[in-house]
């Protein structure tokens, strides 16, 4: 089985513009997010979908494999079905390009669910959800039934709902064929008034496995959330 971590790079964010070009301790956010995942005993390669030629010059410089997607995409994971679709590979992970403190390990167990063949995605979350993240309308949650499956995304926590939530980490493993289905779908009306993409795939009768673990980290969306970062 082999498994290709994709890391989709758009150059101009929006609230962080060039974020994955900041440097820290002297090295581009990405390129730790990089180096990270190459750590994995799971990942056979390790790619960073770019858009910027810009991106591609500083990667080099850092020995960092890259492929260029179409600057259009509105989603990291359109860009990483672009680059799917030209390697080979049966598991596709989707690792976020402003995780530089993501505990690479998580990978592992992510495609280790892989040895049921009924899994199509595979995520994460963590048990640790306090009550700032738990009303923080950035930190996403994700409520499971009792085998693991994600039965509802949230950003604002529903009284209604029973059970708990846990905090969702923006990972996603998928076999090809489970990416090249979402993909092509249509964005679900839960989706786009969430603003919550693996909606999509519930809402489609794609079921989502969620791997619990004890604490996951948080992206970072700006240059604050990464002077705050407890790494």
């Amino acid at each position: 089985m082999k498994t290709v971590a994709i890391i989709p790079a758009r150059l101009q964010s929006k609230r962080f513009p060039k974020k994955i070009l900041y440097p820290i301790d002297e090295k581009p956010m990405v390129v730790h997010v990089y180096e990270n995942v190459k750590k994995s005993e799971s990942v056979n390669d390790v790619i960073v979908a770019v858009d910027d030629e810009e991106t591609v010059k500083e990667l080099k410089k850092w020995k960092v494999k890259t492929m260029m997607s179409d600057i259009n995409h509105t989603s990291g994971t359109d860009r990483v079905h672009e680059i799917a679709k030209t390697i080979n590979a049966d598991i596709v992970v989707n690792v976020q390009a402003d995780e530089p403190y993501m505990n690479y390990e998580l990978i592992d167990l992510l495609v280790e669910e892989f040895v049921n063949e009924d899994i199509e995605i595979v995520t994460a979350a963590g048990k640790t959800l306090n009550a700032m993240q738990l009303n923080d309308y950035n930190t996403v949650k994700v409520m499971v039934d009792r085998d693991k499956f994600a039965t509802a995304f949230r950003r604002d926590p529903i009284e209604m709902e029973a059970g708990g939530y846990y905090h969702h980490a923006g990972i996603y493993a998928y076999t090809k064929g489970a990416l090249e289905k979402f993909t092509s779908l249509d964005q679900s009306i839960n989706e786009k008034n969430l603003n919550l993409e693996q909606l999509r795939a519930l809402d489609n009768g794609i079921s989502i496995k969620v791997v619990l673990v004890d604490k996951v980290s948080k992206g970072i969306d700006t240059l604050e959330d990464l002077k705050s970062m407890d790494k």
